[in-house]
């Protein structure tokens, strides 16, 4: 495997690619690959928790850093030698740098894990023990629950047109798909019991290699937002999609989202975009919600800045600052994403 200080060196375009080998190896029982951008804290505290899984399976770390500028790859580097650190020159986005870990990996399985998640002690080994005896299932996810112990809705339906458009301001005040948005989200979600779903969350998802790069591997032409529907959606048609509550992951949630307010919102919408239009949305439906989310966007960042206005004026500090982040997104999404989400 080349080094990470070689491959430091060079621009991401014109660094040597590891054949992609979808051959089973028992160098290790689980490769857990970490994508990170500028979230230091966060993916020492995930590294950490990685460390102190017992050693009742064998595993491998491997991180890909998409050009952090907080020190985030040193810290790997200084505070944890044993992980496996690729550092891209450039934000290559989440799929692309995914692939690339993939391409590292020396695992029968592969668990793609989100830089702010807590892996409990005997986690790593449950999940493999449950793959070793459940073989023919295409992705596995956990329970994941916040640091404070609430259940996350760890699993969904695919998004609809419908279901995202209820999301807007124009239909959300009208109740108009409604029913459609909370079947997509969490009507069907019982957090207790085995089953098999649509989709899964990124946040930690298990597939065996060999599942992984038949499927053809995460999509890149996502940069960032519905890469995880668009990977359950392609294993989906042959394989269970599972979730697995006996196994549970801490899971903080969309931290690197509010780190990254610009970058998500930019991107999310585009990505929405991508997916509706490879499971053959009509052209009439994407043109539909194109322009409604046009429209809305002027609507949704005008609202969000009475809100925040209106809770700071009654001292409503938390509520205000929430609102103020929506604002900016939209502001970031009219600014800088429309053109993307046009195009894609």
């Amino acid at each position: 495997m080349p080094q990470s200080g070689v491959l430091d060196q060079l621009p991401v375009a014109l660094r040597p690619t590891e054949p992609v080998s979808a051959q089973a190896t028992d160098a290790f029982d689980i490769s857990v690959c970490i994508v990170n951008w500028n979230c230091r804290d966060l993916l020492r505290d995930c590294l950490e928790s990685l460390r102190q899984q017992p050693s009742a399976v064998s595993w491998e770390v491997i991180v890909v850093d998409n050009a952090s500028t907080d020190g985030a790859a040193d810290m790997v580097t200084r505070d944890f030698p044993e992980v496996k650190l690729l550092r891209n020159r450039a934000n290559v986005g989440f799929s692309r740098a995914n692939n690339q870990a993939a391409r590292l990996s020396r695992g029968r399985y592969l668990l793609f894990l989100n830089n702010d998640t807590l892996v409990p002690a005997g986690a790593l080994k449950e999940l493999v023990h449950y793959a070793d005896a459940h073989p023919d299932f295409g992705i596995l996810g956990p329970k994941l629950r916040d640091p404070r112990g609430t259940i996350q809705v760890s699993y969904r339906q695919m998004i609809t047109v419908p279901a995202l458009l209820h999301r807007t301001t124009l239909f959300r005040w009208t109740g108009l798909f409604r029913r459609h948005y909370l079947q997509c989200r969490r009507q069907f979600f019982d957090p207790d019991s085995t089953r098999e779903v649509e989709v899964l969350m990124g946040a930690a998802m298990v597939l065996p290699r060999r599942v992984f790069f038949d499927a053809g591997m995460w999509d890149e032409g996502y940069t960032f937002g519905g890469e995880d529907m668009d990977l359950c959606y392609r294993v989906g048609r042959s394989l269970p999609v599972i979730y697995h509550p006996g196994i549970e992951i801490i899971h903080h949630g969309r931290a690197s989202t509010r780190q990254h307010p610009r970058f998500a919102s930019t991107n999310i919408p585009a990505g929405f975009v991508r997916f509706l239009r490879k499971t053959k949305t009509s052209r009439i439906g994407l043109l539909v919600y194109k322009c409604v989310v046009t429209i809305d966007g002027p609507l949704q960042m005008l609202a969000n800045g009475w809100q925040f206005l209106f809770r700071r004026f009654f001292g409503q500090a938390g509520k205000a600052r929430k609102s103020l982040r929506a604002f900016k997104s939209s502001w970031y999404f009219l600014a800088n994403g429309l053109w993307e989400f046009w195009k894609a």
